[in-house]
């Protein structure tokens, strides 16, 4: 019997959920996935050492350059160890701003394009704010392709699609958190509201004929992952991957092509504003995750402000 990691991947891209390239190496997945959090995890690895002094050095004192370099540098290091795509994402702080996302997000794309990384091997990582789908949907158009993260509701589903983004992540150990406090109740198997939301939102775009594929993202545990299996890509750290490897057991693929989902609805801004006013989970989460974001960027920026 072949692990259930193996299994999984006759079905499901697997992504790597980290930064450490020793973990990617090891497990071996097809894409791979950073963000302000994984980075900061990083730049405390050994290994990056001499990679940190470098990119201050040609920084030359630009803290915010430095960490856009920092960035491209672990990502352009990851592609080095896997066959497809790195997600590289951009700053939280950013997230209401359209035109401040649009430019950081293509020079992001230039530093790649300076280390030898085309941009077929680059996605961009936006929250998945009113703003940040906009700024996904034009670059895009530019042939500049993106990761809309902290993905939480079905509103921001529907108005990432209608926007021709190329990948969401629904984050499903979130959703869990927020149910799991706000009610008490442990969930399970298909009850689990993160694995709802996931099901309801690959049904609806499979369903209506959407290209946009959908990552999983943010596990507790690798239960949540198989209920997914069949899902276009899981984004799932190291520790969970390690414990899908070694676990002989046998897994069925759950999500499939074909399954009822609702009807085509095109969202304008103020649909879209209200239907995430009405979900009080999806409200708290996205803001809490740029918030989370934005502080452990501040914590990065300090690291690259430190002198030696």
């Amino acid at each position: 019997m072949t692990s259930k990691l193996e299994q999984l991947k006759q079905f499901t891209t697997v992504v790597a959920d980290t930064g450490d390239l020793d973990a990617i190496t090891r497990l071996k997945p097809v894409d791979a996935t950073t963000n302000p959090s994984l980075l900061l995890k990083a730049a405390a690895i050994p290994a990056y050492a001499e990679l940190l002094k470098r990119v201050k050095g040609e920084a030359n004192g630009d803290v915010d350059q430095a960490c856009d370099m920092f960035a491209v540098a672990v990502g352009s290091g990851i592609l080095k160890a896997i066959p497809g795509r790195i997600s590289t994402e951009v700053d939280a702080r950013l997230s209401f701003d359209e035109p401040a996302l649009l430019a950081k997000a293509r020079s992001l794309i230039e530093l790649y394009d300076k280390a030898g990384v085309g941009r077929d091997r680059v996605l961009i990582k936006l929250a998945s704010t009113w703003e940040g789908i906009r700024a996904a949907e034009k670059l895009e158009k530019d042939g500049i392709q993106t990761n809309l993260t902290l993905l939480f509701s079905f509103a921001q589903a529907q108005a990432c699609a209608d926007a021709g983004v190329f990948l969401i992540s629904p984050f499903v150990g979130r959703i869990y958190d927020w149910y799991k406090k706000s009610t008490g109740n442990e969930y399970t198997g298909a009850d689990d509201p993160g694995v709802q939301s996931v099901t309801r939102i690959y049904n609806y775009y499979k369903a209506n004929g959407y290209d946009t594929v959908v990552m999983g993202a943010s596990f507790r545990n690798t239960n949540q992952i198989e209920q997914l299996a069949g899902c276009d890509r899981l984004t799932i750290s190291p520790e969970l991957l390690q414990q899908l490897s070694e676990d002989q057991g046998d897994l069925q693929q759950v999500l499939k092509p074909g399954n009822a989902g609702e009807p085509k609805r095109q969202l304008s801004e103020s649909e879209f504003r209200w239907d995430m006013n009405e979900d009080a989970m999806a409200t708290e989460k996205l803001a809490e995750g740029i918030r989370q974001f934005a502080r452990d960027q501040e914590k990065l920026e300090k690291v690259m402000a430190e002198k030696g």
